[in-house]
């Protein structure tokens, strides 16, 4: 793990201690996710975030709602994958970014515990996760 992201999991817990953001851990988030962190706090402020439980067997998956006009939903997980272009081409391709913007703001919905809830059956996980 790069140090860039440990100091950014170790913001977003202070954060997830209070539920709360103060000007330094914005300018450390900044600083390390550059442009993404502005987009990722407008998708926060539209509440852009679901967090979506399986039952009965818990799995958890997010799927977070883009910016542009059609509003696309992307299926997200915060450490490691997001079904948008900019994860593939910023992230994986290029390595120009840490993460995109629907991951920092899921990372940062969960710490602030703004996430929309919602619940479904095993079988609709699957067919979500079957359209990626």
């Amino acid at each position: 793990m790069g140090t860039g992201i440990m100091v950014a999991d170790a913001t977003l817990k202070e954060i997830e201690s209070t539920r709360t953001v103060n000007q330094d851990q914005i300018w450390t988030l900044r600083f390390i996710f550059g442009k993404n962190l502005e987009g990722a706090i407008r998708i926060l402020d539209q509440r852009g975030v679901k967090r979506i439980t399986a039952e009965p067997s818990g799995r958890v998956i997010f799927q977070v709602t883009g910016e542009s006009r059609r509003k696309d939903k992307y299926v997200c997980f915060p450490e490691n994958f997001c079904a948008c272009c900019s994860f593939f081409y910023d992230v994986v391709n290029r390595s120009e970014q840490l993460c995109c913007k629907h991951q920092i703001a899921t990372k940062l919905a969960a710490s602030l515990g703004v996430c929309v809830e919602a619940k479904v059956s095993d079988e609709e996980l699957a067919l979500l996760l079957s359209k990626i």
